[in-house]
């Protein structure tokens, strides 16, 4: 199920990668994860209602090992409990970008896919086309025609 950025909705991202979001100030919320087994660690923080040159937007940071990470206008979220991870992403002018964080602390991110490539037929891409396709194909069932960051329920 897709998920706009709510207090409530923010707390079944920690439910699904095992965590506690914690609140930092009004509009910033982090979550950090261990994977003793693998020696990884990571810490996702969301940003809600940015506002940028007059216009509002979500923000998505990555923190691990020597990695970091950002997904601006991140429009919405699908948390998965069965696939344990939650796919943040965005989507303009006909392109999506992803970013997946795992239980387990793992992460991965697909920046400016072209939407066909979520709604066309996976097997007659290339390999490395059709990994991110599958991965952010869950994206391609929201309709943002009537999206707005004016919504009351962001902050």
């Amino acid at each position: 199920m897709i998920h706009e950025f709510t207090e409530e909705n923010i707390l079944s991202i920690g439910n699904v990668l095992e965590g506690t979001p914690k609140k930092l100030g009004d509009d910033v919320y982090r979550l950090e994860m261990v994977n003793s087994e693998d020696g990884r660690k990571l810490a996702l923080e969301i940003h809600l209602g940015l506002e940028i040159d007059g216009r509002r937007m979500n923000m998505v940071s990555v923190y691990s090992g020597s990695t970091f990470m950002q997904l601006h206008n991140c429009t919405a979220f699908i948390a998965s409990e069965l696939l344990k991870q939650v796919t943040f992403f965005g989507k303009e002018g006909g392109n999506t970008s992803g970013l997946i964080v795992e239980q387990g602390a793992g992460c991965s991110l697909y920046a400016n896919v072209d939407d066909a490539v979520l709604s066309g037929d996976f097997t007659k891409l290339p390999e490395d086309v059709m990994m991110c396709g599958v991965a952010l194909s869950l994206t391609d069932t929201l309709d943002m025609d009537d999206f707005s960051f004016e919504d009351e329920d962001l902050s």
